[in-house]
């Protein structure tokens, strides 16, 4: 008897050709539904609609039309079993020893602007999910294929096995099934998660789901494995991204891209350059062009920025392209590149160009791994607004010496805490990251600003708990310190402030960034 298949999919990318090569070159046979059975009895396959086969009609709109004891007698039937093999008999059911099933585009649905809730719906599969996974369990009997990747593979191995794939081609093939589904119900949990209870500040449940977009060399040292996984079925962010030129990306790469992404997505306005290394910025600068933001954020500390990573809120032209060939980098990345600056880059083959029209395309939430579980929060992604601003002191700050607070109030909420940020022009002068205490912090950054932080602005990511980070910044000339406030001695840091004619505005916001 020649061998059943059952073909099943929204999806039709290579169903010609496999079902062709099934007949020409297996003996297969078919039976199908809906628009599967349609498309292969139109490209001149036999084909046999489930409808026929199982004497019970597709009914609800389509709704039921694989959910029957035929279909999944003959998908979960052990060959091994005599009683099994019995049950078909007895009820003129064929074993099944194939079953290609993709699934309802559900993704791909709610992606779309303007989906209805019941359009999501609608797209649900149910039958597809019961045959993927019933095959997928009955996989020491059959082989069930999710993904038109996998076509080319199957026959192949049909090939090398005289038509019997080895148990271990029909495990991977298992596996590939139930991940299908697994992330398929994950996907429409998370949407009706959002939809449903958006009044929940947290879910009760959350998924995680990732597709590998690529195997990276190491992460963030040679010994540790690392992968690279994108989510949904749209690409989004730096996965989105277009890579003109450079090595491949490394895990320390994409870290510190991130890192970068974030800062200079705080800039929309007006062309601003950042310098990133180990995801703290060492420059970060506006101006009046983009070449002039990158000079000043590299002139603000040249040496870290040997080997930095570079963002930039607009296209590269000839004249910064120039300036970013003078040093070594590992990557750039800005929302386009003109055809001139690209053959300037092009002179240092090695950096990695990335094309990310959408820079501030970031997540909603953050996820922290812990042992045990993960840690879940809303991404810190609060605009700053000068107008909600308490200005505590004596002295108050003028139109220009507001905006620059407003800068470096914006680059400091990107800095490893403890956070201490010196500024002046708008670029950064010094900054003082991931100390264990604040004022070791503002010894730092004051000290990386040197004779620059006379008449500069500090910023701080948290309160000052004592007055000493006070009188220490203005020692070394500092006329103005934003910082959010809410200590129990913001008093003692107002008093000083006023003894020493510095200007203090607090935010009402902290920053921490752990």
């Amino acid at each position: 008897m020649a061998r059943l298949a059952l073909l099943s999919v929204s999806n039709k990318t290579g169903l010609i050709d496999l079902a062709r090569r099934l007949v020409k070159e297996f003996d297969f046979e078919f039976i199908s539904s809906g628009g599967t059975a349609k498309a292969l009895k139109d490209a001149g396959l036999p084909v046999t609609k489930v409808a026929d086969y199982t004497g019970s009609p597709e009914i609800l709109g389509g709704r039921v039309k694989t959910l029957h004891p035929r279909i999944h007698g003959g998908i979960l039937a052990r060959r091994d079993v005599p009683e099994d093999i019995a049950d078909l008999a007895n009820n003129q059911i064929r074993p099944i020893d194939l079953v290609v099933v993709n699934l309802y585009p559900f993704e791909e649905t709610i992606a779309k602007q303007g989906v209805t809730l019941p359009e999501a719906i609608e797209q649900i599969d149910i039958g597809g999910p019961a045959m993927l996974r019933g095959a997928s369990k009955n996989f020491p009997h059959l082989t069930v294929l999710c993904d038109p990747a996998q076509y080319e593979e199957y026959l192949q191995e049909m090939h090398r096995s005289n038509g019997e794939p080895s148990l271990e081609f029909r495990k991977k093939c298992a596996l590939k099934g139930f991940l299908h589904t697994s992330s398929y119900d994950q996907a429409i949990a998370a949407y009706l998660s959002q939809n449903l209870s958006k009044e929940a500040e947290s879910p009760q449940h959350y998924t995680l789901k990732g597709k590998q977009l690529q195997s990276l060399r190491y992460g963030e040292n040679p010994h540790q494995s690392a992968a690279w996984y994108e989510t949904g079925t749209t690409s989004t962010g730096w996965a989105a991204a277009t890579k003109l030129q450079g090595k491949e990306l490394s895990y320390n790469n994409l870290v510190d891209l991130e890192a970068a992404r974030r800062i200079i997505s705080e800039f929309t306005d007006t062309p601003a350059a950042t310098i990133i290394k180990h995801t703290n910025p060492c420059g970060v600068a506006l101006g009046q062009s983009i070449q002039e933001a990158y000079q000043k954020a590299f002139n603000a500390d040249s040496v870290s920025a040997f080997g930095g990573i570079v963002a930039l809120n607009r296209p590269i032209d000839a004249g910064t392209a120039t300036e970013l060939t003078k040093t070594f980098l590992e990557c750039v990345v800005a929302p386009s590149c003109d055809a001139e600056a690209q053959e300037i880059l092009a002179a240092k083959s090695k950096v990695r160009v990335l094309i990310l029209p959408d820079l501030s395309c970031g997540p909603k939430e953050t996820v922290k791994v812990i042992a045990g579980g993960f840690l879940l929060q809303a991404s810190d992604d609060a605009v700053a607004n000068t107008s909600t601003w308490q200005i505590v002191t004596e002295k108050k700050p003028s139109d220009d010496e507001l905006e620059e607070l407003l800068f470096a109030w914006k680059v400091c909420k990107h800095v490893k805490s403890n956070a201490i940020l010196v500024s002046g022009d708008r670029t950064t002068l010094g900054v003082g990251a991931g100390q264990m205490n604040r004022v070791g912090s503002v010894k730092i950054a004051l000290e990386q600003a040197g004779e620059k932080a006379k008449a500069a602005i500090l910023a701080s990511d948290g309160f000052f708990p004592f007055d000493d980070s006070v009188k220490t910044a203005a020692a070394a000339g500092i006329k103005a310190i934003v910082q959010p406030g809410g200590s129990m001695r913001d008093q003692d840091s107002i008093l000083a402030a006023n003894e020493l004619g510095l200007v203090m505005v607090f935010t009402g916001i902290r920053h921490f960034l752990h």
